[in-house]
C-alpha cells in the first residue's frame, strides 16, 4: 500500500509532514488555550489525502476570525491580512515557511462557522472539499486522525470523480462553476454526469462573478498542460465567458486551413503547450518538436511570472485562444474569390484589451497578450524569402519588445493548428528555421536588437543645428537601424550617416 492509498484508507496522520504536524500543534494549543472549537477543512485534506502539495491551510473556527487571527498571527510570528468582513474571513501570512510550489507565500485561512461543523461542510461546493478534521487531534499526537467524511469526499478522491455537496453550489456561489473544471483538471477527476448537468444549466450564472474573480481561476485553469477549453464548450461556460469568441464558430477560413476559427483558436492554446514541452500534439509528436528550438533559457522564460501567478506560457495560452478573435467581422472576399481578413490582428488587439479589461488582468498582462495578439502575423512577414535581414530583425524586437519571443512561438502554434493532419514538413521546417534563427540574433542584442547608443538627441540639434522635435527622433531610430544592419559601428560613422541624412532631406 501506498502513502496515498494509506491516507484514503485511514493511515490520516502519517500522510502530513513533520512541519505541518509542528504548526497544527502549535495552532491547537494556542486554540485549546483560548477554548476555541477549531477545525482544519477544504483542500488541505483532500491534498493530504492524495500526497498532493498545498499552498494554504483553511480552517473553520467557533469564533470571529476577524478577531482571532489577528492574535494567531502574532503567536505565530506571521502577518494578519483580512480577506472577507462580511462573512468573516481573515488570513495569517507565514514568511517563515517560505514561499510555495506556486511560488505564493505560505498562508493560513480562518473563516467563522455561523453554526456548527456539519451546517459549514454543507454549505461548500464539492465532496472532496466538504471533509474536516478537529484541530485538538493533533495536540494528542494520536497515529490515527479522524476524518469527518459526511458526503463520502474520501471515496470520490478514491474513484477519481469531482461531485456537488447539493444542489444549490453553483447559486450560491456562481465561480463554482469555473473551479469545478479547473480542480477537475488539476487532479486528474472526472466531473460526475449530475454535476455536469448543473453546470450547464447554471452556466450563465458565471457573467455575474466579479472579474477578479475569474481572472484567478482562468489563470489556474491554464496553468494546467491539458486541453480544457472544448470541455468549458461542452459546459456552456466558454461562450458565457467570451462571447466574443463565440462569433468565430462556424466562420469558414481559406483552405490551407483544416477548422474553422473556433476550432483553430481552440487547437491553438493546446499547440502552445505542446510546442512548449507540456503537452501533447494528436496530429503528430517528436518528429515535429526535433526542429523547433528549445534550451533552458527558454523554459525558464516561458516559466518565468508576469504578474499575481500567471507566467508567460498562461499569458501566450491566452493569447493563442483570443489571436483571431476579429475574424468574423474583418473577413472579406477579393475580386478573384480569394478570402481575406484584412486588419484582423489590429482589431483583434482592440478585442482582447476590452475582454482582459473586462476580467481585471493586470496592466502588464494587458500589455503582453495585447501585443502578442496585434503581432502575432508579424513572423511569417519577417523576410520574403530566407532568413530576414539584420535591419528586419531589430524592427521586429523593437516592435514587439518584450513579447518577441512569445510570438514567434505563437506563430508556430498558429501554423500548427492551421494545418493540422495536413501539416507539410518542408514548410513546417522552413518556419522552425526562421524562428531559431532570429531566436539566435536576439543573442546578439548588444548590435542588433538593442543597439549601443553612439549619437543622442543633443549631438543632432547641437552639431548639425536641427530644431527640437519629431525629426530628431527618427534620425536617431534610422541610425539605430543602421547599426542593426552593420552600417554603422562607430561614432564618427553615425555622425557622418546623419549629415548623409541631413542633406537628403535638405
Amino acid at each position: 500500500m501506498n502513502s496515498a492509498e494509506a491516507g484514503l484508507n485511514g493511515l490520516f496522520h502519517s500522510s502530513v509532514n513533520a512541519a505541518d504536524r509542528l504548526l497544527l500543534s502549535r495552532l491547537g494549543d494556542f486554540l485549546a488555550g483560548e477554548n476555541i472549537e477549531s477545525y482544519i477543512v477544504g483542500g488541505w485534506v483532500r491534498d493530504v489525502l492524495l500526497e498532493r502539495g498545498t499552498a494554504d491551510i483553511d480552517f473553520a473556527i467557533a469564533s470571529d476570525a476577524l478577531k482571532v487571527a489577528p492574535r494567531i498571527a502574532d503567536a505565530l510570528g506571521g502577518k494578519y491580512v483580512p480577506l472577507d468582513k462580511v462573512n468573516k474571513v481573515g488570513r495569517v501570512v507565514l514568511a517563515d515557511r517560505g514561499p510555495t510550489s506556486s511560488g505564493l507565500p505560505f498562508g493560513l485561512d480562518f473563516s467563522t462557522i455561523p453554526g456548527n461543523i456539519e451546517e459549514d461542510l454543507a454549505r461548500r461546493d464539492f465532496t472532496v472539499d466538504a471533509m474536516a478534521v478537529n484541530l485538538s487531534q493533533f495536540r494528542q499526537g494520536t497515529a490515527g486522525i479522524q476524518v469527518i467524511d459526511l458526503f463520502d469526499g474520501r471515496n470520490d478522491l478514491r474513484c477519481g470523480i469531482l461531485r456537488v455537496v447539493s444542489e444549490t453550489v453553483f447559486v450560491s456561489d456562481a465561480a463554482r462553476l469555473l473551479r469545478g473544471v479547473r480542480l477537475a483538471a488539476e487532479l486528474g477527476f472526472d466531473i460526475d454526469s449530475e454535476t455536469e448537468a448543473l453546470i450547464r444549466q447554471h452556466s450563465q450564472l458565471i457573467t455575474s462573478v466579479a472579474g477578479e474573480r475569474i481572472r484567478e481561476e482562468l489563470v489556474r485553469l491554464l496553468a494546467v498542460p491539458r486541453q480544457v477549453f472544448s470541455y468549458l464548450d461542452e459546459l456552456g461556460l466558454l461562450a458565457a465567458l467570451f462571447p466574443e469568441l463565440d462569433q468565430t464558430r462556424g466562420v469558414e477560413q481559406p483552405k490551407e486551413h483544416f477548422w474553422d476559427v473556433f476550432e483553430h483558436s481552440l487547437r491553438t492554446v493546446g499547440a502552445v503547450d505542446f510546442l512548449l514541452r507540456q503537452g501533447t500534439w494528436e496530429h503528430g509528436g517528436e518528429e515535429i518538436l526535433e526542429v523547433v528550438p528549445w534550451s533552458e533559457e527558454l523554459a525558464e522564460h516561458f516559466s518565468s511570472e508576469v504578474s499575481s501567478g500567471s507566467t508567460r506560457r498562461i499569458l501566450l495560452k491566452l493569447a493563442a485562444l483570443l489571436h483571431d478573435i476579429s475574424k468574423p467581422q474583418t473577413k472579406v472576399f477579393e475580386a478573384d474569390g480569394r478570402m481575406r481578413f484584412l486588419g484582423h490582428a489590429l482589431e483583434g488587439e482592440v478585442l482582447t484589451a476590452n475582454i482582459l479589461e473586462r476580467l481585471r488582468f493586470s496592466g502588464k498582462e494587458k500589455k503582453l497578450v495585447e501585443t502578442e495578439v496585434r503581432y502575432h502575423l508579424r513572423p511569417g512577414q519577417l523576410s520574403p524569402e530566407g532568413m530576414p535581414t539584420h535591419r528586419a530583425i531589430y524592427r521586429y524586437f523593437r516592435d514587439t519588445a518584450e513579447a518577441g519571443t512569445d510570438i514567434l512561438f505563437l506563430s508556430l502554434a498558429d501554423h500548427l493548428a492551421a494545418r493540422g493532419p495536413d501539416l507539410i514538413p518542408a514548410n513546417w521546417q522552413e518556419h522552425a528555421s526562421l524562428v531559431d534563427y532570429v531566436i539566435g540574433k536576439q543573442g546578439e542584442k548588444e548590435n542588433i536588437v538593442r543597439p549601443a547608443k553612439l549619437v543622442d538627441g543633443y549631438d543632432i540639434i547641437n552639431i548639425f543645428g536641427t530644431r527640437p522635435g519629431p525629426e530628431v527622433g527618427e534620425m536617431l531610430e534610422t541610425v539605430r537601424e543602421a547599426q542593426a544592419s552593420g552600417e554603422v559601428t562607430t561614432r564618427e560613422q553615425a555622425l557622418f550617416f546623419i549629415e548623409g541624412l541631413k542633406r537628403k532631406n535638405a
